[in-house]
């Protein structure tokens, strides 16, 4: 146990401690992440219990394998949703806990309300941030495809019609997407760390660091905009007059409500800025299949040169290196939208698979390599997975990953009107792994922003997501199959939903070849054949020009 932790223990007269990977702006990836440093858990979600003689961490499917090797020499292993810690540990024992770290509906959903949860206000030790270089910026109406009054306006509507005098809106991409504006507080979205109080007089509270507004404050200087150092949201609630609250459930920690709850009554806990922001306009769409096409380019320019490369002294971080200088030739290409993973042979099969100096295989010629990466574009977010082969696979590897690839392609050509959510598709997308007893341990898909982070809900296609789909929302399409110490596969493109007259269907965003060497074309309907031959099709008409003549002549195969 870390000496800090051990301190907060025992000089507390605790029983355990709970220390979450999140920092008090809840975003999936944060520059801080203290659940890294004591444990060496490197994945976006999880969160430890220290206990006096005892170290647990809790980890989703995603990151089950991954948490055992970085982490399981001293922690044990516990995935949720099958193992909470209300089910291992011993009742009213007293656990401590950080309450601007926490929401009320993590800790109901953790504990339960069998156990003492004590608040404490303890710090821990970061390297400091140069927060001056990470200013705020505004984006164009021409660009946003809204403008800012637009926006808070349907904003207001929503919270008149629902009795709500103010609405707190802590999480960053929410008021990104409001306020159009963007930052640099994060390392692969533009996410700005702030928070906001809004009435629905369209009063703006605004509290983030102050070394980071100035250049937006000109542009946002015709709203009634009121802007406080962050973490002073206290002063304002003081001046305020009294009336309903909405909080965000996800983002508002259990400090923060206390706050809120102390003078005024909370009557919602759903941020309504989330649906919204999930469908996206028409000028959000075009940056988005602009962005695709760019990254499109990249992509394919690089599975060619790795199909037809000798791998003798590849490794994944070469490989990673490589696809991100394809990337780069691009002016509008910013930065990853995540950290790569190449996951080659073994390493494919860790769904969230980092490379780092300890683990960074080279790539053999009988590997299935697993290469999952996205970019951040002026102005548009991409997501795609693709998994290729070195030398000729087995009949049973051909047939996993044809079995991937129906569920792949049933997806997109899924009825959305007659399903209507995810939780629908989401079977749909399994059906032929599991007839013969495969699955895999994630969500079949995402929701995306645009030009925002690159995973956002409340959209998706899971088991457990029943938000219905409509036009002008994008989502990840990404089936897969993970064999624990031999391999890993997964073809993921993005989708946006389209309408034709009353239809609703989903339109391929990603344009990158998926590699026919691994199908298996016995096991495909016609309908598949079409879907594959008209997809690869569609890739070509629409980067060849952008493609030299070898490329051109590579992509041209595919076409069968």
């Amino acid at each position: 146990m870390s000496i800090e932790i051990s301190k907060i223990i025992n000089s507390n007269n605790l029983d355990g401690y709970i220390l979450p990977k999140n920092d008090h702006y809840f975003t999936e990836y944060s520059k801080i992440n203290n659940l890294r440093s004591i444990s060496k858990f490197s994945g976006s979600a999880g969160f430890a219990i220290f206990l006096k003689n005892k170290k647990y961490l809790f980890v989703d499917g995603r990151y089950t394998i991954q948490a055992e090797k970085e982490s399981g020499k001293n922690f044990k292993i516990c995935e949720i949703p099958y193992v909470w810690p209300k089910n291992l540990l011993k009742k009213k024992i007293k656990v401590g806990f950080d309450p601007s770290l926490f929401t009320k509906e993590t800790l109901n959903k953790y504990f339960g309300d069998e156990y003492f949860l004590i608040p404490l206000n303890y710090k821990f030790k970061n390297k400091k941030i140069n927060k001056k270089n990470n200013l705020f910026f505004s984006l164009d109406a021409g660009i946003a495809g809204a403008s800012v009054s637009k926006k808070i306006n349907r904003l207001v509507k929503l919270m008149i019609k629902k009795k709500i005098d103010y609405s707190y809106i802590s999480a960053g991409e929410n008021i990104c997407w409001l306020l159009n504006i963007r930052g640099k507080d994060l390392p692969n979205s533009p996410i700005a760390n702030c928070k906001i109080i809004i009435s629905k007089e369209k009063k703006i509270f605004f509290f983030a660091n102050k070394y980071k507004i100035n250049k937006i404050k000109k542009t946002l200087k015709k709203l009634k905009i009121y802007f406080f150092e962050e973490n002073s949201i206290l002063k304002s609630l003081i001046n305020l007059k009294q009336g309903n609250f909405c909080i965000d459930s996800k983002t508002c920690s259990v400090f923060e409500e206390s706050l809120i709850n102390f003078n005024f009554k909370i009557i919602e806990r759903e941020d309504p800025i989330y649906i919204l922001k999930s469908v996206k306009n028409k000028t959000e769409i075009k940056n988005m299949i602009d962005a695709h096409i760019e990254d499109g380019v990249a992509l394919t320019k690089f599975l060619y040169w790795i199909k037809n490369h000798k791998i003798k002294n590849l490794t994944e971080k070469k490989i990673e290196k490589k696809l991100e200088n394809f990337r780069k030739e691009n002016k509008n290409y910013l930065y990853p939208s995540f950290d790569t993973i190449a996951g080659s042979g073994p390493n494919g099969a860790i769904i969230h698979y980092r490379s780092n100096r300890y683990t960074d295989r080279k790539l053999k010629k009988n590997d299935l390599l697993l290469i999952d990466s996205g970019g951040q574009y002026k102005w548009g977010t991409t997501d795609v997975t693709r998994t290729v082969c070195f030398s000729k696979v087995s009949n049973k590897i051909k047939d996993i990953f044809t079995r991937v690839l129906k569920g792949h392609i049933a997806v997109v050509l899924s009825d959305i009107k007659r399903e209507k959510n995810g939780h629908n598709i989401d079977k749909i997308a399994r059906k032929s792994l599991n007839s013969v007893g495969l699955d895999y341990r994630h969500g079949t898909g995402h929701g995306v922003g645009a030009f925002l982070n690159v995973h956002e809900g409340p959209q998706g296609i899971s088991r457990n997501n029943y938000v219905d789909l409509k036009e002008g929302m994008i989502l990840s399409n990404e089936p897969g199959f993970y064999k624990k110490n031999d391999f890993g596969i997964r073809i993921e493109n993005l989708v946006f939903i389209k309408k034709f007259k009353s239809k609703l269907f989903f339109e391929n965003l990603t344009l990158a070849p998926i590699d026919i060497d691994l199908v298996n074309f016995k096991m495909l309907n016609k309908k598949e054949k079409d879907y594959l031959f008209k997809y690869h099709f569609e890739v070509y008409n629409t980067i060849s020009p952008f493609l030299k003549k070898n490329v051109k002549k590579w992509l041209t195969n595919l076409i069968k």
